[in-house]
């Protein structure tokens, strides 16, 4: 799995993903777009935009296996991103992120699922493990969904490593099942990039 860090460009900060293949070649890099600035009264007050600058590209990556496309954290919240990355043919969304203890119970996996679901696609997060006394407290769970929904793998709050397969045949017979993307209105309405 992956995860986000810091990143100095050009005097300012992003919150960046980098993918490395097991050569140790840069394979991705994304920045996140959605900045986290919220403001949920008597529970957190919380302003990534105060500290980070929003990434402005979408990012994707092959394996030898399918398909990757990167987003991180809040940036699940925009069901845009992940239909952005569908169209342009991915079948495994990978989510670092770190939802706090407001609202990874409400959120963390029904966005996962609903990600999954929409967009016919597997759904990958990595969280940190809870530490209740961290100035900022993460939910955990890091989950892999597939894309009917259902939840393949999940870690609880403590450090783990969680696995599951991505099973490419089962994802194909969800797609001829229930064919959204051939039955899309795009006569209608579209979703889509304004910047590669």
């Amino acid at each position: 799995m992956t995860c986000s860090i810091p990143e100095e460009d050009a005097g300012k900060l992003y919150n960046t993903c980098a993918v490395f293949g097991p050569d140790g070649t840069l394979l991705a890099k994304y920045r996140k777009i959605h900045l986290f600035d919220i403001d949920v009264p008597g529970k957190i007050t919380f302003q990534e935009s105060k500290t980070l600058s929003p990434g402005d590209s979408f990012s994707t990556f092959d394996t030898p296996y399918c398909r990757v496309g990167l987003g991180i954290c809040y940036d699940m919240r925009f069901a845009e991103l992940a239909q952005i990355y569908a169209q342009r043919g991915c079948q495994l969304l990978v989510y670092p992120g770190a939802f706090n203890l407001t609202t990874g119970p409400a959120h963390w996996e029904l966005l996962q699922r609903s990600r999954a679901v929409d967009n016919q696609v597997y759904v990958a997060t990595a969280s940190p493990a809870r530490d209740d006394k961290a100035s900022y407290v993460a939910w955990g769970h890091s989950t892999v969904v597939n894309p009917w929904g259902e939840v393949l793998a999940k870690a609880g709050t403590e450090e783990a490593i969680v696995y599951s397969d991505i099973d490419l045949k089962k994802l194909a017979e969800i797609r001829q099942q229930i064919p959204v993307f051939r039955q899309k209105r795009s006569d209608l309405y579209a979703v889509e990039m304004k910047k590669p």
